[in-house]
């Protein structure tokens, strides 16, 4: 996992590092080179039928089902919000007709208002010492070909939609509610007594819930209006499980709205995390590469601040999915009750630990607890993990906290790291503490 500094510039010295990391690698294919090509099966040959590859078979036919599953979720977001919503080419969804900028000099904007683009907002990430422009493409021009048109008006800008995420995983529909065991030995260093304080990046949490009455909760988003949702609140319960009185900096970034989940919301929110000092965040949602998320997460990481968040749910063969695979973030897999890989994990070098994301339950917005299922309410687990080792960013405690777990992650799988449970299999931290 690179582990890099990034020096605190202000903005012109921000945005020439960012395109410096960034620009190289916007010409390849997201995700290009980070296929996952799937171990040889041995193949059942019966005389005069066709050969069959069962577990192949069996591993394409979950890919499948788990990728349709979120190509329909983006389709009926789309049918629902038609003047909202839009596909970039690669049919990620999109907010329509709006075009982010990363820093842009008064130059560029100004040569691109020449060009009929209007500035809609802007959010000064002023912890990160930069900015994101938010623009309105010309009246007529669709949104692929206004992103287009403002790359070719300044190549050496950094420009993307604003891409929208969608969370990953589902509360309510899980399998059982078995409680996690294991024999694994205690952690070797625990900030026995030391406050706690995780960010959390997700839908809104309902802090009215018994589970809440000793944490303190801080929101970000929604202009301050709570939103709470059943999924923000779900993972928010299985961080406050190992550590009751912490303090969650809870950025709610969806909003019930239909641009829910949007790059420009998800880069202001590592910002207020930023402002705050948080040290661990648990990002429980997925989308495609964004460069404005990507410079906000470098950003972030460099500043030794640990981004926990869930690899998908997209099933075996699919692409990479983001913030997980940025550099530096932490990426967490969901297994079962006997620690077997959910079918639907994504899988890849950006896993990074697995953690129970199936036969859990977890406290949604009736106020009980429900069945829960996904790699979103796997990564709080590591989350918690991380949070037990690391009490403020700092890069080199970052990294030895990451290597702590590392050491003590249960191997499955293939022997030493793989792509399908990273370095291994962490248990919850309650466990460990033998609370039940």
């Amino acid at each position: 996992m690179p582990w890099g500094i990034i020096s605190v510039m202000g903005h012109d010295g921000i945005r020439q590092l960012a395109l410096a990391a960034l620009v190289v690698t916007v010409l390849a294919p997201p995700g290009a080179g980070a296929q996952v090509s799937l171990p040889t099966v041995p193949k059942i040959e019966v005389p005069g039928l066709p050969t069959l590859d069962v577990p192949g078979a069996a591993t394409g036919l979950a890919s499948d089902v788990a990728t349709d599953a979120r190509r329909l979720r983006i389709r009926n977001l789309l049918r629902l919000h038609p003047r909202e919503l839009d596909r970039d080419p690669a049919g990620e969804l999109i907010v329509l007709g709006e075009i982010l900028a990363f820093s842009p000099t008064g130059e560029s904007l100004a040569r691109l208002r020449g060009a009929g683009f209007t500035v809609l907002r802007e959010s000064v990430l002023a912890s990160l010492v930069a900015r994101i422009v938010v623009l309105s493409a010309p009246a007529g021009v669709s949104t692929r070909r206004a992103l287009a048109l403002v790359r070719r008006a300044d190549a050496a800008g950094l420009y993307d939609f604003n891409h929208v995420h969608l969370d990953a995983g589902t509360a309510g529909t899980g399998i059982g509610t078995a409680p996690a065991t294991t024999t694994e030995p205690a952690l070797a260093a625990v900030r026995a007594g030391a406050p706690v304080r995780i960010g959390l990046i997700d839908t809104g949490v309902d802090s009215t819930l018994a589970v809440f009455a000793r944490a303190t909760i801080h929101r970000d988003g929604c202009n301050g209006a709570p939103v709470p949702a059943p999924h923000g609140t779900a993972v928010a319960s299985l961080l406050v499980d190992s550590f009751p009185d912490a303090t969650l900096y809870a950025a709610d970034v969806f909003c019930e709205s239909p641009a829910g989940g949007a790059s420009d919301r998800i880069a202001a929110a590592l910002d207020w995390m930023a402002r705050e000092h948080v040290a661990i965040v648990n990002a429980s949602l997925v989308g495609p590469r964004n460069l404005m998320v990507e410079a906000a997460t470098r950003l972030l990481v460099a500043r030794g601040v640990l981004i926990v968040a869930a690899v998908g749910n997209d099933g075996p063969a699919a692409l990479p999915l983001f913030p997980a695979a940025y550099p530096g973030v932490v990426g967490v897999t969901a297994v079962d009750a006997k620690n077997k890989v959910l079918p639907e994990a994504c899988r890849g070098e950006q896993v990074d630990f697995a953690a129970r994301g199936a036969d859990l339950a977890a406290f949604g917005g009736a106020g009980d607890r429900v069945p829960v299922r996904g790699t979103s309410f796997a990564a709080p687990l590591v989350a918690a993990r991380l949070a037990a080792l690391l009490g403020a960013p700092d890069p080199a405690a970052a990294a030895a906290a990451v290597a702590t777990l590392s050491h003590e992650a249960v191997d499955l799988g293939r022997k030493g790291r793989d792509i399908i449970y990273g370095d291994g299999y962490l248990a919850p931290l309650v466990d460990l503490a033998g609370r039940k």
